[in-house]
């Protein structure tokens, strides 16, 4: 077979070349230049970030043979290079620690250490997956590794660095390799599909390198993939079957589905994603990542979707770092749990169940009401009474608010989420006429969001049996229910302290004892 895959055809061969890891390219091109080359080094990283692709041209620098010393551009033309990169030098050793994990293999290696390169300045050992060696086979490389002879240079490869013996990690020098982001993964994909004259869309670009997930090698080679799926072109819906993505519109009508509280257009909306035939951590995980955008939405405005402006503006921010912590939850259990549709139905089923205006079944709950009016006159009448704030008649005048004492009684009568309260309970009144409600909100508080103001509107026109605007002016807050209520609150506790302190048989009692009151456990009786 003449082809070759594109993670093997667009290797990195000098640093230049390498994406993703300045931070490490830096490190290595500087101590080169500057002849301070350490024994031993340990690149980490998750898969196919670079770690052998790196430590291949950091052999190549070192035995280039295009100057008198080693060079961080290796010409990639010399004998030494060119073996390298194909993998049949005799100075350049690279061993693979998971099918090498006896103490004999790393013994057999140790007494090849003290011969000098056959053709290079440096005999270098390349032990990948080094974390799987066994206890012993790390106890052989000690004394080796600390004072290994001039002309040898250690470089291991690792996954898992945590699994390194500390004694192993004291004698090298560490370099963590990161994940490359999708802007970086998407230009190099996209000078690639440019290079082997491949018709694409940036889109379906977009789409493999978030589905690479910040490797390079799992980006080329789902690029492969996808290139043999479309016949030998790149077309946004073909990658979206073959990677099984749902379409984030769908997504967006779902999530604004639970923050409404809708629990029927919500399941509805997950079965018109089922005919897409994903799988279904993978509709969680985007949930999760849109409630993420969400919340830096709330706080930075840095978002340019207007799916997620407007749902920033639906959700209030503790409601959406609730549905975040469900999500994350259920998505940890996915592994474990014997049905995965299951566990999707059920984290959904939850993240409506915590809806703070708890409306699942709004349309029920309004005709109900209004055949119970009918069917219980008397009913409403107690209903209509409740709305009287002075109890002298029942005209319209005699139920509107006059003051931040009405205001406060209404409020307290009210049954509200805690969401709605935090923001209500700090405002105070301003007007009340038979139309219009304005409060007074201090200027530090943001716009209260939709959902939680719906929730009030539904409150207040419940008591008053009309429609009524809610209008809020910033300003200067006093007397909101919330100040006032805390500040009784804590004019009881004191009184309570100063009984306590006052009691001539506690305070004998504390004296004999040599005891003490904790002013903090001091509680008021209900």
């Amino acid at each position: 077979m003449s082809y070759e895959v594109l993670a093997r055809k667009y290797r990195p061969a000098d640093f230049d070349e390498v994406i993703g890891q300045d931070h490490i390219v830096k490190a290595l091109v500087n101590s080169i230049e500057s002849e301070k080359i350490h024994q031993a080094f340990i690149f980490s990283g998750t898969r196919g970030v670079g770690k052998t692709t790196i430590a291949r041209i950091l052999a190549k620098c070192l035995n280039c043979e295009s100057d008198s010393k080693p060079t961080s551009k290796p010409c990639n033309k010399c004998s030494n290079t060119v073996e390298i990169s194909s993998g049949r030098s005799v100075d350049f050793l690279e061993i693979d620690a998971a099918s090498n994990t006896q103490v004999d293999k790393i013994r057999d290696l140790i007494e090849t250490v003290e011969y000098k390169p056959a053709k290079g300045r440096f005999k270098i050992f390349l032990i990948d997956e080094v974390h799987m060696l066994s206890p012993a086979s790390f106890n052989a490389l000690l004394k080796t590794l600390e004072e290994p002879p001039a002309h040898v240079v250690f470089i291991f490869a690792t996954t898992n660095p945590e699994k390194i013996p500390k004694t192993i990690q004291s004698r090298c020098l560490q370099l963590n390799l990161k994940t490359v982001n999708e802007e970086m993964l998407f230009s190099h994909l996209k000078g690639i599909l440019k290079k082997e004259k491949i018709d694409h869309d940036d889109e379906s670009i977009q789409l493999i390198a978030k589905s690479a997930n910040g490797s390079v090698r799992d980006g080329l080679t789902i690029l492969d993939q996808a290139i043999a799926h479309g016949n030998g072109l790149l077309n946004k819906d073909e990658v979206k079957k073959m990677l099984g993505t749902i379409d984030n519109s769908l997504l967006f009508e779902l999530l604004g589905s639970i923050i409404d509280g809708d629990g029927k257009k919500s399941f509805d909306k997950l079965a018109e994603i089922e005919q897409l035939s994903p799988e279904y951590d993978v509709i969680l995980r985007d949930m999760i990542s849109i409630l993420h955008q969400i919340s830096l939405e709330q706080v930075l405005n840095n978002s340019d979707s207007e799916e997620i402006k407007e749902l920033s503006v639906k959700i209030d921010q503790e409601f959406c770092q609730l549905l975040y912590e469900i999500g994350m939850n259920s998505y940890s259990k996915f592994k474990v749990h014997p049905s995965p549709k299951e566990c999707l139905e059920i984290c959904l089923l939850r993240m409506l169940t915590f809806n703070p205006l708890q409306k699942l079944s709004d349309n029920d709950q309004t005709v109900n009401h209004q055949s119970a009016e009918k069917k219980s006159p008397k009913k409403a009448e107690k209903i209509t009474q409740k709305v009287n704030i002075s109890e002298s008649n029942d005209t319209n005048e005699e139920k509107l608010l006059k003051s931040n004492e009405d205001w406060m009684k209404l409020f307290n009568s009210m049954e509200l989420s805690p969401f709605a309260r935090n923001y209500f309970g700090n405002m105070s009144l301003s007007s009340h006429n038979d139309k219009t409600m304005t409060f007074i909100a201090d200027i530090n508080i943001g716009n209260v969001p939709e959902n939680i103001m719906s929730e009030f509107k539904i409150a207040i026109e419940s008591k008053f049996l009309k429609k009524i605007d809610i209008k809020i002016e910033k300003g200067d807050v006093s007397n909101s229910p919330i100040q006032v209520n805390e500040s009784k609150m804590k004019e009881e506790e004191n009184f309570a302290k100063d009984q306590i302190n006052n009691d001539k048989d506690i305070q004998k009692f504390i004296k004999k004892f040599n005891g003490k009151i904790k002013s903090d456990t001091i509680k008021l009786s209900k």
